[in-house]
């Protein structure tokens, strides 16, 4: 059978999730930039028009854009391979999938572009792949750095913040990752594939951020070539059998995990939520299977004291759906249970964060139901 393409970047942060999964699952697959004629042709027009990546193409020409689509269509067609099914675990898993899509964007946008000296030519070689021709590549580059960075909260006066929150959580990823292959255990998990999208992409590429992982962090580094490798990669682990912790284990590395997350992806969550109910409730004649904006406005929240404002993204709660699903389809003695959990890392709250308007997917966009 011939290999499906995958349309993306080694620099793009999304790509990184698809390709991740698409190697643990043994799929052949060949990756291409979104760059070509054909792409524009034949590949974009059956993706919704949306020049985004990762994308994919079948040999027969089918086409799924966006990495959780990808995802979710071959994880339904192996019976959920990487999907635990104990209720913690299933839970934590879709909460650290929706952690590594959208809740590690500043430390990501920072280190790739408040750092020239360190990057050197390794943005524009991969700019000019993506978008060829000097100029072309030099406008884009520019316009993320002085339009998308400040929209995303990546101003001057939040940098050593940003570096603050980025220490402290190598420290205690480095430490999970001491004691683990894996966020569960021995085998990834969809929360694996989410984290990846950014601790690869920008964090573990990116010659500034990746120094910094590879001199503070060397057990995440680890991680991050144990993610893209077709072999579970566990030598150095007592156990090698390959399977999530007993007994729906959420183990206290993993709790502190979440509790650093919890620092700035709560408050910021439910800023978000805040200004995007706000959007709905503003915008009620929006049709059914409208495109979903990746922004709706700005929403301005507090972290460690600090005051940061941001773009409110819709997407996020397409992505915390999914965990806030899994709870309410549960019993009154797991809801305790990971009401319990939850609270212990500082996430209950995120339970809560619910759009009043659901978000679906229509000719492969995001899309108002």
């Amino acid at each position: 059978m011939d290999p499906i393409t995958l349309y993306g970047s080694p620099i793009s942060l999304y790509t990184g999730r698809a390709r991740s999964y698409l190697i643990k699952a043994g799929i052949d697959y060949r990756e291409e930039p979104h760059s070509s004629p054909h792409f524009y042709d034949v590949v974009l027009p059956k993706a919704g028009n949306r020049r985004g990546i990762p994308t994919i193409e079948f040999p027969n020409g089918d086409v799924i854009r966006d990495g959780v689509a990808i995802i979710d269509y071959f994880e339904a067609l192996s019976g959920y391979t990487f999907s635990p099914t104990t209720p913690k675990q299933q839970i934590v898993s879709q909460l650290l999938d929706a952690i590594g899509a959208e809740g590690l964007l500043r430390q990501c946008m920072h280190y790739r572009w408040n750092f020239d000296e360190d990057q050197g030519e390794f943005l524009k070689f991969h700019f000019q792949t993506l978008y060829p021709g000097e100029q072309a590549s030099k406008e884009r580059m520019h316009f993320i750095k002085t339009e998308v960075n400040p929209a995303w909260g990546v101003t001057p006066e939040n940098h050593d913040l940003i570096e603050s929150m980025h220490m402290s959580m190598l420290s205690v990823l480095n430490a999970h990752f001491g004691d683990y292959p894996y966020f569960l255990g021995s085998k990834p998990c969809l929360g694996d594939f989410g984290m990846i999208a950014p601790l690869y992409g920008h964090l573990g590429r990116d010659p500034k951020p990746l120094s910094l992982m590879q001199q503070h962090a060397p057990r995440l580094y680890r991680w991050r070539e144990r993610m893209n490798r077709p072999e579970p990669d566990i030598g150095e682990f007592t156990d090698k059998e390959e399977k999530y912790l007993d007994n729906d284990e959420v183990p206290n590395t993993l709790i502190d995990v979440l509790k650093q997350f919890a620092i700035d992806f709560v408050p910021e969550s439910q800023a978000a939520c805040d200004c995007t109910n706000q959007w709905i409730e503003a915008n009620p004649d929006v049709p059914p299977l409208t495109e979903v904006e990746r922004s709706v406005g700005d929403c301005t929240f507090e972290v460690l004291g600090r005051s940061i404002t941001a773009n409110a993204q819709p997407f996020r709660f397409y992505m915390l759906k999914r965990m806030q699903d899994t709870y309410d389809a549960l019993d009154d003695t797991n809801k305790n249970e990971l009401d319990t959990l939850l609270s212990s890392c500082n996430m209950h709250e995120v339970l809560d964060m619910r759009l009043t308007r659901e978000i679906g997917r229509h000719n492969n966009l995001e899309a108002w139901l």
